[in-house]
């Protein structure tokens, strides 16, 4: 069963996600929150396996809510839903410790998917589109080069090639391919490069070669 906390200041949007939710019987709504400060708190009470985190909200916003649920070090994990898909709260959001986020327009079956992925531990957005949102607000990052992080250094020259496709956009196949690895090699890569650097999830990876200085935006 997974757990989801759903944090939206409207009262129809809950509903509506609740009520999608309570459908499937391997997911489960614990509880409901209509601002980030409730958010953290319930979600340090209920531990969910996944806050559905809704952005724009009085008070404490999504991305700061975000940030002490991550920072707390729980279980849950946070899907953002945003209006726009290159919505800079979004991105920010991403940057907090967001696992992923989708459109409050996506369908019924993308968020249920969605939900699922980040639970698994996987990240929702696409590498396309993670391409899209970093290349949109690279420019705002600070510059850094490769060796002020120390995670680098960790990484073997394979580990650093798969990292920085990765954050170029490419998909595992297409890292397999190109590379002339099987696609069972990159996932086992993938996964050890999240272990060194510390990073829950693809997004986080990306983020980090980013902020590292291994991919520059175009």
């Amino acid at each position: 069963m997974t757990t989801v906390l759903i944090v939206d200041d409207q009262a129809l949007q809950r509903l509506g996600f609740s009520m999608l939710i309570e459908q499937y019987p391997d997911l489960s709504t614990v509880g409901e929150a209509t601002h980030g400060v409730e958010a953290v708190r319930l979600a340090a009470e209920l531990r969910p396996d996944v806050v559905l985190m809704d952005v724009r909200m009085p008070g404490m916003d999504g991305i700061e809510a975000t940030r002490r649920i991550v920072q707390s070090g729980g279980r849950s994990r946070v899907l953002v839903l945003t209006t726009f898909d290159l919505d800079e709260y979004a991105y920010a959001a991403l940057r907090a410790g967001a696992s992923g986020f989708l459109l409050k327009d996506a369908l019924p079956e993308e968020l249920v998917a969605g939900i699922r992925a980040v639970a698994a531990g996987d990240a929702v957005i696409s590498p396309g589109l993670t391409r899209k949102l970093i290349d949109a607000f690279g420019d705002r990052m600070p510059g850094r080069t490769p060796e002020q992080d120390r995670r680098l250094d960790t990484l073997t020259n394979r580990e650093r090639e798969v990292l920085t496709v990765m954050a170029s956009g490419w998909s595992n196949t297409e890292i397999a391919e190109r590379l002339c690895l099987a696609e069972s090699t990159v996932k086992s890569h993938v996964s050890r490069i999240l272990a060194k650097i510390g990073a829950r999830d693809r997004v986080q990876a990306v983020i980090f070669a980013y902020d590292a200085g291994l991919v520059r935006p175009a």
